[in-house]
């Protein structure tokens, strides 16, 4: 069971995502106040309850991904997981697609059939089109709610605040995240821009060909992959996050330069407490 009780020491009504807040009002914060992160992927559904300094409250709680999943179970299952954590002050939710204001325009795994790379059904692609997620999971939690990118959340988690940090997280696609100076820039799927011969990068890089590649193969994609994208982001550091960065290969890892960081994926729930200070745009 979660409670509403200092919240967050921002002022009512702003949220770093630079959307208006239309969850409960929020009280000063604590020192010791808790945050439920949620990281929700194509496979799992991963939550913690973590304190301001990141340090997790009890032992993160994964179940798998329900398919097929309309909004609705969504919230459902995320409740199921806050009762079986400690009570927390706040949620921050980090689900793939494009989030904006904490409003679905896109996600591209819910609106299937079974999962990643399943039949689309099309009653899935209007019950998430410009659903409220953030709106709606603090009514249902009864806690103020920041809903982002899932790579966004995992960049909360590891960037220093200083100059341009990219993040790439490898998974069951790509997604990324960019911040300057410690702020989150709008969200772009360029994931799903063409790579070569038609593939997107999300299909270059994302699971299904690093278990038909095998890992050293995907590795040296990999690298291309970043060698392409310097010269476009220009960035002070890349992080890579995601469950599928510990498969990089040693000599890949050697290629990739002193600006590129290997980051854990425990990062996508420790930036779920972190996300919440991020400076406003």
């Amino acid at each position: 069971m979660m409670v509403d009780s200092g919240a967050t020491a921002r002022t009512p009504g702003t949220l770093p995502d630079g959307g208006t807040d239309t969850s409960p009002a929020r009280p000063p914060a604590p020192s010791d106040v808790l945050t439920l992160a949620v990281d929700c992927g194509g496979g799992g559904i991963k939550a913690a309850v973590l304190d301001s300094a990141g340090t997790a409250h009890a032992a993160p709680v994964r179940v798998p991904t329900p398919y097929p999943l309309p909004p609705r179970l969504l919230l459902d299952t995320v409740a199921g997981i806050a009762e079986r954590l400690p009570a927390a002050h706040r949620v921050t939710l980090g689900m793939p697609g494009m989030i904006r204001h904490g409003v679905v325009v896109h996600t591209p795994h819910y609106i299937t059939r079974s999962g990643p790379r399943s039949r689309v059904l099309p009653d899935l692609v209007e019950a998430w089109a410009s659903f409220d997620v953030r709106g709606a999971l603090a009514r249902r939690l009864g806690v103020p709610a920041m809903v982002l990118n899932d790579a966004e959340v995992h960049g909360a988690g590891v960037v220093a605040g200083s100059g341009v940090e990219l993040v790439l997280t490898l998974g069951t696609g790509l997604g990324s995240a960019l911040f300057d100076g410690g702020r989150l820039a709008p969200h772009l799927e360029w994931s799903h821009a063409p790579v070569r011969r038609g593939a997107t990068y999300d299909q270059y890089v994302g699971e299904p060909e690093r278990r038909r590649l095998g890992d050293g193969l995907w590795s040296r994609r990999v690298v291309a992959m970043i060698d392409g994208l310097r010269p476009v982001f220009l960035w002070d550091r890349l992080y890579l996050g995601g469950g599928n960065s510990r498969r990089i290969t040693p000599n890949a890892l050697d290629r990739l330069g002193d600006d590129v960081v290997v980051v854990p994926n425990s990062a996508a729930l420790v930036g779920g407490a972190r996300a919440w200070d991020l400076p406003l745009a």
